[in-house]
């Protein structure tokens, strides 16, 4: 016998003003006794929703009973659009147009990585809507101070010449545009107070490489609520997408929903 609460996980593209086609999935729970928020995951850079996390939070609302959202961003996934063309305005721009067509009523956002920046902007941009952030590994600024600040001055005249430079992370080759650094230092969040008032839960790994530890204690000080607690793993990484890094991730998210 089926699970009432189950809902169904449906594939659609998201059709933008300006031409481009947003890829996401979307489970929408039937009516329960007590109506609970939307959960949205925005994926990290260079990734997309099919990742484990995001994977694993969608069979978690099939399972659990509630309605849950993800997507790709421009340049990303199934989503239309060149990865060096994307900005990090241009992704927040893209969530605010999924939040608002494809959901209803009150949300809690999962950012991971970049998604941790793009989740903080769009908290601030629908504070009537968002009402719960939880942040893995979040990466606000990462433009600025992770890869300018990264650059040698060649590959900064490079990148001011040509408009394009390739920077090597481990395994990982990022194509850094003048458009992504110059646009990120319009969206920075660290360098001031975070306007959010409502509950958050930061997941940080203490062995991560692509974003140190003190990201998140600087974060949990720019915010402006008072309810923000910080879970730094001794052993995770950046992904934090081990089976018990996993099981941590639907604990916190469960808290946060019987909260809300």
């Amino acid at each position: 016998m089926s699970d009432p609460l189950a809902g169904r996980d449906e594939c659609g593209i998201l059709a933008r003003t300006d031409g481009a086609s947003i890829a996401y999935r979307r489970i929408v729970c039937p009516a329960c006794d007590t109506p609970r928020p939307t959960v949205v995951f925005l994926h990290g850079l260079m990734s997309d929703m099919e990742g484990g996390k995001a994977t694993h939070l969608a069979q978690h609302a099939l399972d659990a009973g509630f309605s849950f959202l993800r997507f790709d961003t421009f340049g990303h996934g199934k989503s239309s659009g060149a990865f060096t063309d994307g900005t990090i305005g241009r992704w927040h721009d893209d969530t605010l147009d999924v939040i608002d067509r494809l959901t209803a009523g009150p949300l809690i956002l999962v950012g991971s990585s970049m998604g941790g920046w793009v989740a903080l902007l769009a908290a601030i941009a629908r504070p009537e809507r968002v009402k719960a952030l939880l942040l893995i590994a979040a990466a606000p600024d990462f433009t600025e101070e992770s890869m300018w600040a990264a650059m040698s001055d060649a590959e900064k005249t490079a990148l001011q010449r040509d408009g394009i430079v390739h920077l090597h992370e481990g395994d990982q080759t990022y194509p850094v545009s003048r458009a992504l650094i110059a646009d990120g230092r319009e969206h920075l969040l660290l360098r001031g107070p975070i306007p959010f008032a409502g509950p958050v839960r930061i997941l940080q790994g203490m062995r991560d490489e692509s974003v140190d530890w003190p990201t998140a204690l600087a974060i949990a000080d720019r915010l402006q609520t008072d309810d923000v607690a910080l879970t730094l793993v001794k052993d995770g990484d950046h992904r934090l997408s081990r089976p018990q890094d996993l099981a941590r991730l639907t604990r916190e998210l469960d808290v946060l929903m019987e909260e809300i």
